[in-house]
């Protein structure tokens, strides 16, 4: 089984022109960024479940989703597509939302960014959002790492505030995307350490050095073995196919050397990983 954990999806009229100024900061020759439902789907054809959720960034990086267009791809393949609601704390009506997504559209957990938001995991806005989601046995995936928009304070993108929140809220799991780079380490003695945090590697697989490092230190703290690291992609930004090769050539870059491998057990464990039997309590039936 293969199951892309982390998906990305908007309509194009919630792509904003500040996207396209900021965009090739990140990567030159920036993105493609389509990412509407008939294309997420054909996107998604080799992959047996995906993850799906829309983007509310639209100070910091230009997308400006909503629940609505996740629950439409939902839709087109139920049995394929899990939605989670993207949250926004800085919004008066963000519980109000969050409680629609939930219980009128069907979504199964939560996407927040608090570097994309400026809002802090510690800030006493999300008190509610942790205690809803715990109360409805939904999983959080937070953005953690940092990012390019110019609008992001980084300081929110380091993982270290996930061991708080998570040793508050010990039923909520929590998952923490792009395996909290460059603080890769912090994000890997968090999950470590709390029963109820994972993270997942998507985005990763074009800085293949920093991505080398990471599994590696992985490895060296022996978190895999405890199901703790998952496959995703961040479609569209990346591709199912390219993200599978990026992990399995990994060790590419040290041959000739005496540098220690990523084993093929930690490849095989990413690549079949299955949120759907850990990030719920009692596992998600689809």
């Amino acid at each position: 089984m293969i199951v892309d954990c982390h998906v990305n999806v908007y309509e194009d009229s919630q792509i904003l022109p500040l996207y396209g100024q900021i965009a090739g900061i990140a990567r030159a020759g920036g993105f493609h960024i389509k990412s509407d439902p008939p294309t997420v789907e054909a996107a998604m054809k080799d992959v047996d479940h995906a993850i799906v959720f829309s983007l509310r960034y639209k100070d910091s990086i230009g997308i400006d989703g909503d629940d609505e267009v996740t629950a439409r791809l939902v839709k087109r393949d139920p049995k394929k597509f899990i939605g989670f609601a993207a949250v926004d704390p800085r919004m008066p009506n963000c519980m109000e939302l969050l409680e629609h997504a939930v219980e009128d559209l069907g979504l199964k957990g939560v996407k927040f960014g608090p570097i994309y938001n400026g809002v802090s995991l510690l800030d006493p806005r999300l008190v509610p959002v942790y205690e809803y989601l715990q109360r409805k046995n939904l999983p959080l995936t937070m953005h953690m790492g940092t990012t390019y928009g110019q609008n992001a304070p980084i300081a929110q993108g380091r993982p270290l505030d996930v061991d708080t929140i998570a040793s508050r809220y010990p039923d909520l799991k929590m998952i923490m995307a792009h395996m909290g780079h460059p603080w890769y380490e912090e994000c890997i003695v968090v999950a470590r350490k709390n029963p109820n945090v994972y993270c997942e590697v998507s985005a990763l697989y074009y800085r293949p050095w920093q991505y080398y490092n990471i599994l590696i230190c992985a490895q060296e703290y022996n978190i895999l073995a405890r199901d703790k690291i998952y496959f995703g992609t961040d479609f569209p930004f990346t591709t199912v196919a390219d993200s599978i090769a990026g992990l399995r050539k990994i060790n590419d870059q040290v041959e000739g050397t005496r540098l220690p491998r990523v084993s093929q057990d930690t490849i095989d464990r990413i690549i079949h990983s299955n949120p759907l039997a850990h990030w719920w309590h009692g596992g998600l039936k689809v």
